[in-house]
Protein backbone atom coordinates (compact mmCIF):
# COMPACT_ATOMS: atom_id res chain seq x y z
CA UNK A 1 0.00 0.00 0.00
CA UNK A 2 1.33 3.34 -1.13
CA UNK A 3 0.60 6.68 0.35
CA UNK A 4 -1.70 9.78 -0.41
CA UNK A 5 -0.84 13.29 -0.73
CA UNK A 6 -3.71 15.50 0.38
CA UNK A 7 -3.13 19.28 -0.85
CA UNK A 8 -5.33 21.94 1.03
CA UNK A 9 -5.81 24.22 4.25
CA UNK A 10 -5.15 23.77 7.63
CA UNK A 11 -6.67 26.42 10.21
CA UNK A 12 -8.07 26.49 12.96
CA UNK A 13 -12.00 26.13 13.69
CA UNK A 14 -13.99 28.11 16.45
CA UNK A 15 -16.87 26.10 17.10
CA UNK A 16 -19.89 28.08 18.73
CA UNK A 17 -21.19 26.59 21.56
CA UNK A 18 -21.79 27.07 25.75
CA UNK A 19 -20.19 26.34 29.19
CA UNK A 20 -21.22 26.95 32.34
CA UNK A 21 -24.43 29.41 30.77
CA UNK A 22 -21.99 31.31 28.95
CA UNK A 23 -21.34 31.55 25.09
CA UNK A 24 -17.79 29.79 24.25
CA UNK A 25 -15.91 29.06 21.30
CA UNK A 26 -14.34 25.81 21.38
CA UNK A 27 -10.85 25.87 19.22
CA UNK A 28 -10.51 22.68 17.28
CA UNK A 29 -8.00 22.05 14.48
CA UNK A 30 -9.77 21.71 11.25
CA UNK A 31 -9.76 22.50 7.45
CA UNK A 32 -11.72 20.03 5.11
CA UNK A 33 -8.29 18.96 3.67
CA UNK A 34 -6.59 18.18 7.49
CA UNK A 35 -9.76 16.58 7.92
CA UNK A 36 -9.33 14.27 4.61
CA UNK A 37 -5.42 13.36 5.93
CA UNK A 38 -6.11 12.36 9.62
CA UNK A 39 -9.23 10.44 8.46
CA UNK A 40 -6.75 8.01 5.83
CA UNK A 41 -4.42 7.58 8.90
CA UNK A 42 -6.93 6.65 11.44
CA UNK A 43 -8.46 4.22 8.90
CA UNK A 44 -5.18 2.25 8.52
CA UNK A 45 -3.86 4.24 5.08
CA UNK A 46 -0.80 6.67 4.46
CA UNK A 47 -1.10 10.50 4.28
CA UNK A 48 0.65 12.91 3.45
CA UNK A 49 -0.18 16.68 4.23
CA UNK A 50 1.15 19.47 1.41
CA UNK A 51 0.03 23.45 2.59
CA UNK A 52 0.78 26.25 4.22
CA UNK A 53 0.72 26.62 7.89
CA UNK A 54 0.80 29.82 9.63
CA UNK A 55 4.20 30.77 12.04
CA UNK A 56 2.35 30.83 15.15
CA UNK A 57 1.52 29.15 18.14
CA UNK A 58 -1.10 28.02 16.55
CA UNK A 59 0.29 26.91 13.44
CA UNK A 60 2.87 24.75 15.64
CA UNK A 61 -0.01 23.15 17.18
CA UNK A 62 -1.33 22.25 13.80
CA UNK A 63 1.96 20.76 12.49
CA UNK A 64 2.43 18.73 15.92
CA UNK A 65 -1.71 17.79 15.69
CA UNK A 66 -0.37 16.41 12.11
CA UNK A 67 2.70 14.28 13.04
CA UNK A 68 0.74 13.00 16.56
CA UNK A 69 -2.19 11.51 13.57
CA UNK A 70 0.70 9.82 11.86
CA UNK A 71 -0.02 12.16 8.66
CA UNK A 72 3.13 13.14 6.84
CA UNK A 73 4.38 17.51 7.09
CA UNK A 74 7.23 16.48 4.65
CA UNK A 75 5.04 18.87 2.47
CA UNK A 76 3.81 21.49 4.69
CA UNK A 77 6.08 25.22 4.96
CA UNK A 78 5.74 27.54 7.02
CA UNK A 79 4.73 30.92 6.12
CA UNK A 80 4.40 34.40 7.68
CA UNK A 81 1.20 35.11 8.68
CA UNK A 82 -1.14 34.41 11.57
CA UNK A 83 -3.28 31.07 10.92
CA UNK A 84 -6.66 31.76 9.65
CA UNK A 85 -9.59 30.97 12.07
CA UNK A 86 -13.04 30.05 11.07
CA UNK A 87 -15.78 31.06 13.24
CA UNK A 88 -18.85 27.99 13.21
CA UNK A 89 -21.89 28.31 13.66
CA UNK A 90 -25.40 26.42 12.58
CA UNK A 91 -28.52 28.01 11.75
CA UNK A 92 -29.55 24.68 9.57
CA UNK A 93 -28.25 21.46 8.68
CA UNK A 94 -25.01 22.54 7.47
CA UNK A 95 -22.59 24.75 9.45
CA UNK A 96 -21.58 28.14 8.39
CA UNK A 97 -18.01 29.53 8.05
CA UNK A 98 -16.74 33.38 8.45
CA UNK A 99 -12.92 33.44 8.00
CA UNK A 100 -10.62 35.45 10.23
CA UNK A 101 -6.43 36.52 8.94
CA UNK A 102 -5.29 38.15 6.49
CA UNK A 103 -3.28 36.84 4.57
CA UNK A 104 -5.44 34.00 4.50
CA UNK A 105 -2.37 31.29 6.27
CA UNK A 106 -3.64 28.17 4.27
CA UNK A 107 -3.30 30.00 0.86
CA UNK A 108 0.12 30.82 0.53
CA UNK A 109 1.76 27.45 -1.01
CA UNK A 110 2.87 28.46 -4.37
CA UNK A 111 3.86 26.21 -7.12
CA UNK A 112 7.47 26.12 -6.33
CA UNK A 113 7.06 25.12 -3.17
CA UNK A 114 6.09 21.52 -3.75
CA UNK A 115 7.94 19.08 -2.95
CA UNK A 116 7.99 16.92 -6.56
CA UNK A 117 9.26 13.54 -5.30
CA UNK A 118 6.49 13.71 -2.53
CA UNK A 119 3.71 14.20 -5.42
CA UNK A 120 5.42 11.93 -8.09
CA UNK A 121 5.32 8.97 -5.46
CA UNK A 122 1.95 9.15 -4.36
CA UNK A 123 -0.65 6.61 -5.28
CA UNK A 124 -3.59 9.10 -4.92
CA UNK A 125 -3.72 12.59 -4.98
CA UNK A 126 -6.19 14.94 -3.28
CA UNK A 127 -6.54 18.80 -4.39
CA UNK A 128 -10.23 20.80 -3.57
CA UNK A 129 -11.57 22.97 -0.90
CA UNK A 130 -10.81 26.50 -0.26
CA UNK A 131 -7.67 27.09 -1.26
CA UNK A 132 -8.56 27.04 -4.79
CA UNK A 133 -9.51 30.73 -4.36
CA UNK A 134 -6.49 31.47 -3.22
CA UNK A 135 -3.96 32.20 -6.86
CA UNK A 136 -0.74 31.02 -5.85
CA UNK A 137 -2.54 27.66 -4.34
CA UNK A 138 -4.86 27.19 -7.05
CA UNK A 139 -1.42 27.39 -9.19
CA UNK A 140 0.43 24.84 -6.65
CA UNK A 141 -2.51 22.75 -7.43
CA UNK A 142 -2.45 22.65 -11.19
CA UNK A 143 1.61 21.93 -10.95
CA UNK A 144 0.69 18.70 -8.57
CA UNK A 145 -2.19 17.73 -10.72
CA UNK A 146 -0.37 17.96 -13.88
CA UNK A 147 2.38 15.63 -12.57
CA UNK A 148 0.33 13.38 -10.13
CA UNK A 149 1.01 9.55 -11.48
CA UNK A 150 -1.72 7.81 -9.91
CA UNK A 151 -5.43 8.75 -8.75
CA UNK A 152 -6.81 11.53 -8.26
CA UNK A 153 -9.61 12.79 -6.58
CA UNK A 154 -11.33 15.94 -5.89
CA UNK A 155 -13.70 17.88 -3.62
CA UNK A 156 -14.91 21.57 -4.05
CA UNK A 157 -15.71 21.50 -0.62
CA UNK A 158 -17.57 25.30 -0.96
CA UNK A 159 -17.72 28.23 1.21
CA UNK A 160 -20.18 30.47 -0.08
CA UNK A 161 -18.86 33.27 2.49
CA UNK A 162 -15.78 33.31 0.75
CA UNK A 163 -17.33 34.03 -2.92
CA UNK A 164 -17.29 37.58 -3.45
CA UNK A 165 -20.17 37.72 -6.48
CA UNK A 166 -21.28 35.87 -9.24
CA UNK A 167 -18.23 36.90 -11.14
CA UNK A 168 -16.31 34.83 -8.15
CA UNK A 169 -19.16 31.64 -8.37
CA UNK A 170 -19.33 31.35 -12.36
CA UNK A 171 -14.45 31.37 -11.88
CA UNK A 172 -15.12 28.81 -9.03
CA UNK A 173 -17.51 26.67 -11.81
CA UNK A 174 -14.73 27.06 -13.94
CA UNK A 175 -11.74 25.40 -11.89
CA UNK A 176 -14.18 22.49 -10.60
CA UNK A 177 -14.99 21.46 -14.68
CA UNK A 178 -10.97 22.06 -15.11
CA UNK A 179 -10.54 19.03 -11.94
CA UNK A 180 -13.39 17.52 -12.83
CA UNK A 181 -12.26 16.79 -16.40
CA UNK A 182 -9.17 14.68 -14.62
CA UNK A 183 -10.47 13.49 -11.77
CA UNK A 184 -10.79 9.78 -11.34
CA UNK A 185 -12.91 10.41 -8.25
CA UNK A 186 -15.21 13.89 -7.24
CA UNK A 187 -17.14 13.94 -3.88
CA UNK A 188 -19.23 17.13 -3.04
CA UNK A 189 -21.87 17.82 -0.66
CA UNK A 190 -25.81 18.67 -1.87
CA UNK A 191 -24.98 22.22 -0.75
CA UNK A 192 -22.08 22.38 -3.01
CA UNK A 193 -24.43 20.92 -6.14
CA UNK A 194 -27.62 23.35 -5.06
CA UNK A 195 -24.73 26.47 -5.33
CA UNK A 196 -22.53 25.34 -8.16
CA UNK A 197 -25.61 24.35 -10.25
CA UNK A 198 -28.95 25.80 -8.97
CA UNK A 199 -31.85 24.24 -10.05
CA UNK A 200 -30.33 20.68 -11.29
CA UNK A 201 -31.06 17.36 -9.18
CA UNK A 202 -28.07 16.12 -7.72
CA UNK A 203 -28.29 12.92 -10.19
CA UNK A 204 -28.28 15.56 -13.10
CA UNK A 205 -25.31 17.36 -11.19
CA UNK A 206 -23.62 13.95 -10.77
CA UNK A 207 -23.91 12.95 -14.62
CA UNK A 208 -22.83 16.03 -15.39
CA UNK A 209 -19.94 15.88 -13.60
CA UNK A 210 -18.58 12.15 -15.19
CA UNK A 211 -19.66 13.87 -18.67
CA UNK A 212 -16.51 16.24 -18.49
CA UNK A 213 -14.54 13.25 -17.69
CA UNK A 214 -14.64 12.29 -14.02
CA UNK A 215 -14.94 8.26 -13.53
CA UNK A 216 -16.72 8.82 -10.65
CA UNK A 217 -19.21 11.29 -8.83
CA UNK A 218 -20.18 11.01 -5.16
CA UNK A 219 -22.40 13.73 -3.92
CA UNK A 220 -23.38 13.21 0.08
CA UNK A 221 -27.16 13.82 0.73
CA UNK A 222 -26.35 13.98 4.74
CA UNK A 223 -28.47 11.59 6.85
CA UNK A 224 -30.24 10.35 3.09
CA UNK A 225 -27.08 8.99 2.27
CA UNK A 226 -25.45 9.69 -1.12
CA UNK A 227 -25.59 10.14 -4.84
CA UNK A 228 -23.17 7.40 -6.79
CA UNK A 229 -22.77 7.48 -10.40
CA UNK A 230 -20.05 5.34 -11.43
CA UNK A 231 -18.82 4.08 -14.80
CA UNK A 232 -21.67 3.84 -17.36
CA UNK A 233 -24.16 3.07 -14.87
CA UNK A 234 -27.07 5.19 -14.26
CA UNK A 235 -26.92 6.98 -10.77
CA UNK A 236 -28.23 5.34 -7.89
CA UNK A 237 -28.73 6.38 -4.15
CA UNK A 238 -26.99 4.89 -1.42
CA UNK A 239 -28.48 4.91 2.00
CA UNK A 240 -26.96 6.08 4.93
CA UNK A 241 -27.10 4.22 8.40
CA UNK A 242 -29.20 5.69 11.55
CA UNK A 243 -27.13 7.22 13.79
CA UNK A 244 -27.10 9.60 16.79
CA UNK A 245 -26.03 12.77 15.41
CA UNK A 246 -24.41 15.25 17.65
CA UNK A 247 -22.18 17.16 15.48
CA UNK A 248 -21.75 17.03 11.95
CA UNK A 249 -18.41 19.13 11.58
CA UNK A 250 -16.23 16.74 9.29
CA UNK A 251 -18.67 14.26 7.94
CA UNK A 252 -17.99 14.61 4.41
CA UNK A 253 -14.28 15.12 4.63
CA UNK A 254 -14.83 11.37 6.36
CA UNK A 255 -16.44 10.08 3.77
CA UNK A 256 -13.20 11.85 1.09
CA UNK A 257 -11.03 10.05 3.47
CA UNK A 258 -12.96 6.38 3.28
CA UNK A 259 -12.72 6.29 -0.14
CA UNK A 260 -9.04 7.29 0.14
CA UNK A 261 -8.35 4.69 2.23
CA UNK A 262 -9.56 2.19 0.22
CA UNK A 263 -8.23 3.35 -3.22
CA UNK A 264 -4.90 3.03 -1.45
CA UNK A 265 -5.61 -0.65 -0.30
CA UNK A 266 -7.36 -1.67 -3.28
CA UNK A 267 -7.49 0.63 -6.33
CA UNK A 268 -10.63 1.63 -8.16
CA UNK A 269 -13.70 -0.79 -8.32
CA UNK A 270 -13.98 -2.62 -11.28
CA UNK A 271 -17.41 -2.09 -11.73
CA UNK A 272 -20.86 0.06 -9.82
CA UNK A 273 -21.52 -2.73 -7.15
CA UNK A 274 -17.95 -2.30 -5.92
CA UNK A 275 -18.71 1.29 -5.88
CA UNK A 276 -21.78 0.96 -4.11
CA UNK A 277 -19.67 -1.23 -1.07
CA UNK A 278 -17.23 1.35 -1.11
CA UNK A 279 -19.78 4.55 -0.17
CA UNK A 280 -21.80 2.38 1.88
CA UNK A 281 -18.80 1.69 4.16
CA UNK A 282 -17.63 5.48 3.81
CA UNK A 283 -21.25 6.70 4.92
CA UNK A 284 -20.71 4.59 8.15
CA UNK A 285 -17.41 6.28 8.55
CA UNK A 286 -19.55 9.63 8.74
CA UNK A 287 -22.19 8.42 10.84
CA UNK A 288 -20.19 7.27 13.44
CA UNK A 289 -17.96 10.80 12.93
CA UNK A 290 -21.44 12.84 13.39
CA UNK A 291 -21.92 10.81 17.51
CA UNK A 292 -18.66 12.35 18.49
CA UNK A 293 -17.67 16.41 18.57
CA UNK A 294 -15.34 18.15 16.49
CA UNK A 295 -14.25 17.07 12.78
CA UNK A 296 -10.42 15.66 12.54
CA UNK A 297 -10.91 14.36 16.41
CA UNK A 298 -13.82 12.69 16.03
CA UNK A 299 -12.16 10.59 12.68
CA UNK A 300 -12.66 6.89 13.58
CA UNK A 301 -10.31 4.00 12.94
CA UNK A 302 -11.47 1.11 10.77
CA UNK A 303 -12.12 -1.05 13.50
CA UNK A 304 -14.16 1.76 15.50
CA UNK A 305 -16.29 1.65 12.44
CA UNK A 306 -16.97 -1.63 12.59
CA UNK A 307 -17.69 -2.44 15.80
CA UNK A 308 -20.87 0.27 15.59
CA UNK A 309 -21.66 -0.89 13.03
CA UNK A 310 -22.99 -3.98 11.65
CA UNK A 311 -21.95 -4.98 7.96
Amino acid sequence: MGYAVVLGEALVDLLDGELDGQRVYRQAIGGGPLNVAVGVARLGGSAQFVGSLGDDALGGRIRTFLTAADVGVAGAITVPAPTTLAVVTYAGPEPDFRFYGEPASYGLLGPDDLDLALLEGADVLYCGSIVLLQPSTLAAARRAWSLAPGLRVFDPNVRPRLLTGPAALEGLREVVAEFAAGAHLVKLSAADAVLLYPGEPVEGVAAYLRELGAGTVVVTLGAAGAVLAAAEADPVRVPAPKVNPIDTTGAGDSVMAALIADLLVDGEPEGPSGWVDRVAFALRVAGLVCESPGGATAMPTRAAVLTRFTI
